[in-house]
């Protein structure tokens, strides 16, 4: 069964619909690239992933842990390079609303790091990631 449908809606834009859920994705090339920026482009939906991806296992091991990570942040910078044009550096930082010790730290952010979009994409591909801990 597939994962999404994608609908090119013309004017460099597309619709992706979740089959599963029903929940929609648009997406508009960016400015630097001949488009509107008008909503995440497939590239920011590439850095994002990753951020959500490191979000949700964080998330597993933290509820397992009884630790509570609602209302933490995560801040996304893609970063772009020509010749071929492709995500060079992927930054975040996260910012999480929860005080504790150093141990549950690096758990939570050694998990994090093992997260199925950290491993897929490029090695090439630089990854800055910070914590921020409340």
């Amino acid at each position: 069964m597939p994962t999404s449908k994608v609908t090119y809606l013309g004017d460099l834009r597309t619709s992706s619909i979740h089959i599963n859920s029903g929940s929609e994705i648009i997406s508009d090339a960016p400015l630097d690239n001949n488009g509107k920026g008008e909503a995440f482009s497939p590239t920011d939906t590439v850095a994002n992933g990753l951020a959500t991806c490191m979000f949700t296992v964080m998330g597993i091991k933290a509820r397992d842990m009884e630790v509570d990570l609602s209302n933490s942040t995560a801040e996304v910078t893609k970063i772009m390079a020509a010749d071929p044009r492709r995500i060079s550096e992927i930054h975040i930082i996260f910012n999480l609303n929860v005080s504790v010790d150093e141990k549950t730290k690096t758990i939570l952010e050694r998990t994090a790091n093992t997260c199925p979009v950290h491993y897929s994409l490029h090695p090439d591909i630089k990854r800055e990631i910070t914590f921020n801990w409340k």
